[in-house]
């Protein structure tokens, strides 16, 4: 984002606060749904499709252009999507909202690693000191969640492999987002990841519409509130703002969550969450400090939780 208009339409601090309140709404909509992650993750996916579809027809004949190679990269981009959906909402079933979003702020710093061994760009001395700082971090976290129960550091772990399955997304975006617009990527990204999720339940044998309206409606807002709401809203304000703006706020969804899953479920803050948290939150100012000054890789948040 280059060229930034001269200025936006509306105060940038507006759609700022609402996207991230929007995306602090994902886990706490999870935790209310009684559907498998993966339907729930298949409809988030298709309703998003929908609401994105009339903003963009004429796009849609681009796609004629797109070669048969990155429509395999976006092939693999749909899946890893899913897939982090899938092993991200699976892990608020076993851990609490607080350490599964604090360890999903982690993926600048892996997206900053994978980087580093795929395009060979360089990593600064502070980028590793925040690497280290945010490592250490997650460490703290998981230990404190392994003491607690073996159930809530598998949690964890399905919340650090959902991760790694969005930080691969993201370097698959670096490589398609050069040929295609953003726009397009998104739609057909999201578009593959319901297919995904489609077979995934046909093959399981899973019930995909035999719910109760109160689901539908949650299905309907996990792709209106945290998405639309949230990551796009984040992706219409880099046209005005810096990657590293988008990239701090989204760093209070961890913190909106959190309270949001203290108000609405009772869960109390650990004294290892708010350690862990604090250093991964640390080393991700950092690694933004470093990307603001334009000696790190910058890394853009086209999905999230």
């Amino acid at each position: 984002m280059n060229h930034k208009p001269s200025s936006s339409p509306i105060p940038t601090l507006i759609p700022l606060v609402v996207g991230m309140i929007a995306i602090s709404f994902a886990p706490i909509l999870v935790r209310y749904s009684d559907a498998p992650v993966s339907v729930q993750g298949m409809y988030r996916m298709l309703f998003t499709v929908l609401l994105m579809l009339p903003f963009g027809m004429r796009q849609l004949r681009a796609t004629a252009s797109i070669s048969r190679k990155d429509w395999g990269l976006l092939g693999l981009a749909g899946f890893f999507l899913a897939l982090h959906f899938l092993l991200w909402m699976a892990s608020l079933t076993y851990t609490s909202i607080a350490s599964s979003t604090i360890i999903l702020t982690l993926e600048p710093v892996f997206v900053m690693i994978g980087a580093y061994f795929v395009f060979r760009d360089r990593i600064g001395k502070l980028p590793l000191l925040g690497l280290t700082l945010a490592l250490a971090g997650a460490f703290v976290v998981g230990s404190g969640d392994f003491r607690i129960s073996g159930e809530a550091f598998k949690g964890d772990m399905l919340s650090f492999l959902g991760m790694l399955a969005v930080v691969v997304n993201m370097l698959l975006a670096k490589v398609i987002l050069r040929r295609v617009s953003s726009y397009l990527y998104s739609l057909i990204v999201f578009a593959i990841a319901f297919v995904c999720f489609a077979i995934y339940n046909a093959a399981l044998g899973i019930n995909v519409v035999d719910y109760v309206p109160r689901e539908w409606l949650i299905f309907v807002l996990l792709a209106i509130v945290p998405t639309v709401l949230g990551h796009m809203i984040f992706n219409w304000l880099l046209q005005y703002v810096s990657p590293t703006t988008i990239s701090m706020s989204v760093l209070a969804e961890p913190v909106g969550a959190s309270l949001l899953g203290l108000m609405l479920f009772g869960e109390m803050l650990t004294t290892s969450q708010l350690i862990g948290g604090a250093f991964i939150i640390a080393g991700l100012l950092l690694y933004m400090r470093t990307e603001s000054s334009g000696s790190s890789v910058s890394a853009e948040k086209v999905e999230a939780a």
